[in-house]
């Protein structure tokens, strides 16, 4: 399963987020998948892909940052997924 994470950098300040995965990487524990990540222009926020079959896993990661970062998750399917999924309804 794929997650949609949007990340709110605290007090708006990207410095000490970078600095972590700077020191000591993602964090994630295993079985937990980085996919694909992009970070607003004015870096207060991140969104990010990430992939994993137990969502315990992103529990186990946020939880690691947590002092740093507020979450949202949203599971995520493709548009390609999404649209075979409504097909039969059209």
């Amino acid at each position: 399963m794929q997650y949609m994470i949007i990340e709110h950098f605290r007090d708006g300040d990207p410095l000490p987020v970078y600095r972590r995965l700077r020191d000591e990487g993602r964090l994630a524990p295993q079985g937990l998948r980085y996919v694909a990540s992009w970070v607003t222009d004015d870096f207060r926020r991140c969104f990010q892909i990430m992939e994993c079959e137990d969502r315990a896993l992103l529990a186990q990661w946020t939880a690691r940052w947590e002092d740093l970062i507020e979450f949202e998750v949203f599971p995520v399917v493709t548009s390609a997924e999404a649209a075979a999924t409504v097909a039969p309804r059209l």
